[in-house]
């Protein structure tokens, strides 16, 4: 993470800072060592020869840290050591210690703080100066640096050097271990700030798996990258550290738009999922990617499902912070950083093409038709056009089944994926209805250029999506015709699962269709809501609370439909149930009429055409015509006397007749308690 010429210039001249940090504890430890020994060899007259030297000195007063400091200024053989110790000194405080100078200033370390870094700094570098460590402290199993051992090396007396909120706990640059009863609390120097002295600052191992860097990609055009950039000098200026909450959903682009600000200022980005982090863990992660921003001098952005958590006030955090936030996901107000919202543009159909292009350069020879099909049909974002791409896709159309795939399953429980296996043929209704089909098919596929006309974005603010209302009795056509306008338009249509939307918990119906709305905002398919009366239902006179919150429900997915920008389809039985407000918002309104008599003769041969056969179709040619006359049938209705007829007629080993789809017929009308009279019957049988 950091550069190779920044390594070679802090090391060029001689010693490597963290070689000099050694020679000077060495240069401390032996005068220290001295010292002891001066303190053995000049024991007072009369201690008992069974105590220690070193002890009988320490319980008469006489190690004191002013009394091991003159002696230090006046003992001759020390001078060699003070004098290398100066030089050494002098070597770090100037530009070989760069490094450890910009430490300082960036964890705003004391001069104290500095010592006890370093004494802790020493065994990590050079394990050997345990022992030192051991025989400094009188015991064998302290071979490991002490708050005490630091004040004595440098001079401090018995003052205190290390506190649980001071800069070097906050930033975990030194961390205290587990001490046993009646011992000091042995500390440690983190790995991280060997690397970073030498120059080889790496990702930071409790963060591997939690966080990576953002390779910079080019940004889209209309992307607010330079006013961005301007607004983080401004805020910088003033204040200590500035949080851009980008909003926008999964694959639209935040991080590498974050990377594209941050690569204004000359630095690199790193990116940090928070679902990855335990709540446990949360504080220390997040002080150990602060840590490894600022060593780095890179911008961070957050993302993931657990942006709610609470963030740190200590210790300060890296100037830029970027927050990848899901349209609706809510982030904790943090003091210790300006706020600043952006919610991330959607590409325009020519930043789709041009991102087609350059990820698939294969798509230059596509035909030219079928990638404006993919270009306009599909409302991709920047990362899923590069997922798309990452499967190498031989054809716009192979593309566009994996821009399908890649988004159909983020309506989850809420939705069920539909088949669509027909086509225009197969539905049968009037020509007008028809017409009026087909031409909300042409819209559907036309619409996407015309919303970015600036003309139509200003005069229609609001309501730019689609919506249709089929409405008309059961088995007409309604559910086949939403099937082929969204085959026709090579578009998933996933029918709305009401049982799991609408509750008879206050709040919660409403928050059921905020989510399906907002996860089909990234999706590409038509949304289906059969039975739509359950939902748009009349707004009714408030008699309790349960009323009311209907009627907000009501009014909130209305105002969800005039937001949505997508295709949704809604179809009924009870026309008349839905509320007039709803009808005034509809563009489109189909009625799905009972089919007549030529329209049941149609559907009759279709159906006895595909499930039993041409010849079947020919000897029935005067039954069908019969029956189409004679008996009322929905177009549902004649599907499932036909198939209840075949396996009739399978079962007796003969050939399909009139006899067996009266059959059929029969347990059709069973269900809405009709039937064929005997003497119609007796006729039909007769004339077919």
């Amino acid at each position: 993470m950091e550069s190779a010429a920044e390594a070679v210039n802090e090391r060029a001249g001689g010693d490597s800072v963290t070689e000099l940090i050694l020679q000077r504890i060495r240069l401390r430890a032996q005068r220290r060592m001295a010292w002891l020994s001066h303190l053995g060899s000049n024991a007072e007259a009369g201690t008992p020869m069974s105590l220690d030297a070193n002890l009988a000195a320490c319980l008469d007063g006489r190690d004191t840290p002013e009394m091991e400091a003159a002696w230090y200024q006046r003992a001759e053989t020390v001078q060699p050591v003070n004098a290398e110790l100066d030089r050494v000194e002098g070597m770090l405080a100037g530009e070989s210690g760069g490094r450890l100078h910009r430490l300082r200033s960036l964890f705003r370390l004391g001069e104290s703080e500095m010592d006890l870094l370093q004494t802790c700094l020493a065994p990590a570098i050079d394990p050997n100066m345990g022992m030192a460590y051991a025989y400094l402290q009188q015991n064998a199993a302290r071979s490991y640096a002490t708050e005490t051992l630091a004040a004595r090396l440098f001079g401090y007396g018995r003052c205190s050097l290390w506190r649980a909120g001071c800069p070097l706990a906050a930033w975990g640059l030194v961390r205290a271990g587990e001490a046993a009863p009646g011992e000091p609390t042995p500390l440690a120097a983190d790995s991280l700030v060997i690397d970073w002295l030498q120059g080889e600052l790496c990702m930071d191992p409790a963060l591997l798996g939690k966080a990576q860097v953002v390779e910079p990609r080019e940004p889209l055009e209309n992307w607010p990258v330079e006013t961005t950039a301007r607004l983080v000098e401004r805020v910088l200026e003033r204040e200590p550290a500035l949080r851009i909450l980008l909003t926008g959903p999964p694959a639209s682009g935040r991080r590498t738009f974050a990377a594209a600000v941050a690569g204004r200022f000359g630095i690199q980005t790193l990116s940090v999922n928070t679902t990855e982090i335990m709540d446990a863990d949360w504080p220390d992660a997040f002080m150990r990617a602060q840590r490894l921003a600022v060593m780095s001098g890179a911008a961070l952005v957050w993302h993931g499902e657990r942006l709610d958590r609470c963030w740190p006030t200590n210790p300060a955090p890296a100037p830029i912070q970027f927050v990848g936030c899901d349209s609706g996901q809510g982030v904790e107000p943090w003091e210790n950083a300006v706020d600043h919202r952006i919610d991330m543009p959607t590409p325009t159909l020519e930043e789709r093409r041009k991102l087609w292009k350059v990820n698939i350069p294969e798509s230059a020879v596509w035909p030219t038709n079928e990638l404006e099909t993919l270009v306009s049909r599909y409302r991709l974002n920047t990362g899923d056009i590069v997922s798309v791409a990452r499967r190498a896709p031989a054809s716009a159309r192979e593309a566009a089944a994996h821009a399908r795939e890649l988004t159909r399953h983020r309506l989850g429980e809420l939705g069920r994926l539909l088949d669509c296996p027909f086509a225009w043929d197969d539905l049968v209704v009037s020509d007008k209805l028809r017409e009026a089909l087909e031409d909300f098919a042409f819209e559907a596929r036309d619409r996407a250029t015309f919303w970015e006309r600036p003309s139509a974005q200003r005069l229609f603010p609001r309501g730019r999506g689609l919506v249709a209302l089929f409405g008309g009795p059961p088995g007409t056509g309604k559910t086949m015709a939403a099937q082929i306008v969204a085959a026709d338009l090579e578009l998933d249509l996933f029918r709305i699962d009401l049982a799991t939307v609408v509750s008879k918990y206050i709040g919660e119906t409403a928050k059921h269709l905020a989510q399906i709305f907002v996860r089909a905002s990234r999706m590409n398919g038509v949304l289906f809501f059969d039975e739509a009366d359950a939902l748009f239902s009349k707004r009714t006179e408030v008699k309790d609370a349960h009323d009311r919150y209907a009627n907000a429900d009501t009014s909130y997915l209305l105002q969800l439909l005039e937001e949505y920008r997508g295709i949704v389809i809604l179809a009924t039985n009870k026309k008349q149930n839905i509320d007039p407000a709803f009808i005034r918002r509809v563009r489109y309104l189909f009625e799905f009429p009972r089919p007549d008599a030529a329209e049941r003769g149609r559907i009759w041969r279709q159906m006895i055409r595909e499930l039993s056969g041409d010849e079947s179709l020919k000897r029935l040619a005067t039954t069908i015509d019969a029956l189409a006359a004679n008996v009322e049938l929905s177009g549902a209705q004649i599907k499932n006397a036909v198939l209840a007829s075949i396996f009739v007629a399978r079962r007796s080993r003969e050939p399909l007749a009139m006899v067996h789809l009266l059959r059929g017929i029969g347990r059709e009308l069973g269900k809405e308690g009709r039937s064929v009279g005997i003497r119609e019957r007796d006729r039909l049988i007769r004339d077919g």
